[in-house]
């Protein structure tokens, strides 16, 4: 999994962002306007794409797309 593809599958889920809007640097929470719905929108994604599980907590603790595209790749088998 690269970074730059984990970017395209959240610009494409979110129609709210243009594609080549994202970077790794890219704060989230303030790309668009972000809630519970997005949160869990984000969840879901990451477990339907790269059958990893994250939570409440890791989005919490996470400020960038990097720190997220972290975690999940820490969780990859």
């Amino acid at each position: 999994m690269k970074i730059e593809d984990f970017i395209a599958k959240l610009e494409e889920e979110y129609e709210d962002i243009a594609p080549g809007t994202l970077k790794p640097q890219s704060v989230f929470r303030e790309v668009f306007e972000w809630s519970s719905i997005n949160a869990l929108i984000l969840i879901a994604l990451v477990k339907t794409e790269y059958d990893v599980v994250i939570n409440a907590e890791d989005i919490a603790a996470s400020k960038t797309i990097e720190d997220l595209y972290k975690i999940i790749q820490a969780r990859v088998q």
